[in-house]
């Protein structure tokens, strides 16, 4: 699953410079993730950068776009190899 960002965020500027695939940018109110680029930092990290720096823990998963594990290393390779 790719993540996504709640209307809970505060806009603190913290996560958009720890995505290492730069899937978050500032959305029209809140920041937003975008689902073809957001691989949950697999191949990059254990675990979602995002979520270990949000301050008010806005960033769960998106039930809209589940993927798996091996879905999101395939993305991985994808877009790192460009």
């Amino acid at each position: 699953m790719s993540l996504m960002i709640t209307d809970e965020c505060i806009n603190c500027d913290v996560c958009e410079p720890e995505c290492p695939n730069n899937a978050i940018s500032p959305g029209e109110e809140i920041y937003v993730i975008d689902p073809h680029l957001c691989t949950e930092c697999v191949g990059h990290y254990d675990e979602p950068q995002c979520q270990q720096v949000c301050p008010v823990d806005c960033i769960p998963l998106d039930p809209g776009h589940e993927e798996s594990r091996d879905q999101l290393m395939e993305k991985y390779k994808l877009i790192t190899a460009a």
